[in-house]
C-alpha cells in the first residue's frame, strides 16, 4: 500500500495530515512529498515513514502510488503561490491512485456544494477516506 501525502509551502496540512493519519492507522506506511524541503521535513517530524521533495520525486511517486492526499490545488497548475508546476498538477490528475482531497479555497479554486469547515474537520475527514480506502481495498492494491 503506497499512501503518498503532497504539500507544499510550510507544510502545515501536510504535517497536520500525516499526524492525524500516523494517530488513526500507526501501521500505514506513508510516503511525503514536498514541493520544498521545508514542507517535506515538516511531514518528516510528523512521523511520515519515508520523504521526498521536488517535481521529479512527485512525479515518479504518483504513478506507483494507490492512495494520494494533500489540499485539491495539487490538481492545479501553478498553485501554492507557483509551486505546484504544470508537471506536478498532470502527475497527481494522471495518477491511478485514489485520491482524498482537501477542498481549501486559498489558489482561487472555488467547489461548488462544498461548505466551509474548520481545517481540523476537514483533515479528520479525510483521514476517514484514507482509512476507509485502505481498509475496504487492501487486497486490491499492490504492495
Amino acid at each position: 500500500m503506497r499512501v503518498l501525502v503532497i504539500d507544499g509551502q510550510g507544510g502545515g496540512v501536510g504535517k497536520a495530515l500525516v499526524t492525524a493519519l500516523k494517530a488513526a492507522c500507526p501501521k500505514l506506511a506513508i510516503t511525503a512529498l514536498g514541493t520544498n524541503a521545508t514542507a517535506t521535513a515538516a511531514m518528516l517530524r510528523a512521523g511520515a515513514d519515508e520523504g521526498a521533495t521536488g517535481e521529479s520525486a512527485i512525479r515518479y511517486q504518483c504513478r506507483h502510488a494507490n492512495v494520494i492526499i494533500g489540499v485539491v490545488a495539487i490538481l492545479h497548475a501553478n498553485a501554492l503561490l507557483g509551486e505546484i508546476s504544470p508537471a506536478i498538477a498532470a502527475a497527481v490528475s494522471l495518477s491511478e491512485a485514489q485520491k482524498v482531497l482537501i477542498p481549501l479555497e486559498r489558489c482561487g479554486l472555488h467547489i461548488a456544494g462544498i461548505t466551509r469547515q474548520p481545517l481540523d474537520m476537514l483533515i479528520a475527514d479525510a483521514v476517514a477516506k484514507v482509512n476507509q480506502l485502505t481498509q475496504e481495498t487492501t487486497h486490491d492494491f499492490p504492495s
